[in-house]
């Protein structure tokens, strides 16, 4: 049997359709709950994953001393370097004089010697 859709709807469709209408708004109200507790968890992990601003500050303060410490260290080990330079430079030096000086004394004393002779 047909009905005419100008025909007014029965209680009990009325009733199917309200109970319906219910468990429809139940189920879209349980799937805001999931999807706000998802939500929050994902929150929850975003925010033990954050850094509070002392934390950061506290690493930065903490970057800013080992940087300083490097710095003196490099200061250290450049100064270092530059006085062994120098030392070696020195030892050159002396060498060179402890070597050289008596070929100079034996050359003079030998054109001292043939200056003599010629006189």
């Amino acid at each position: 049997m047909s009905v005419p859709p100008t025909a007014e709807p029965t209680l009990w469709e009325l009733q199917r359709s309200l109970t319906q209408l219910r468990e429809d708004q139940r189920d879209s109200i349980a799937g805001l709950r999931e999807d706000l507790r998802s939500d929050l968890q994902a929150l929850a992990v975003r925010l033990e994953q954050s850094v509070t601003k002392d934390v950061y500050h506290a690493d930065q303060r903490l970057l800013g001393q080992r940087l300083d410490v490097v710095e003196r260290d490099l200061a250290s080990e450049r100064q270092a370097r530059e006085d062994a330079e120098d030392a070696a430079s020195a030892a050159r030096r002396w060498l060179v004089g402890a070597f050289v000086a008596p070929v100079v004394v034996a050359i003079l004393q030998l054109w001292l010697l043939a200056q003599g002779k010629h006189t």
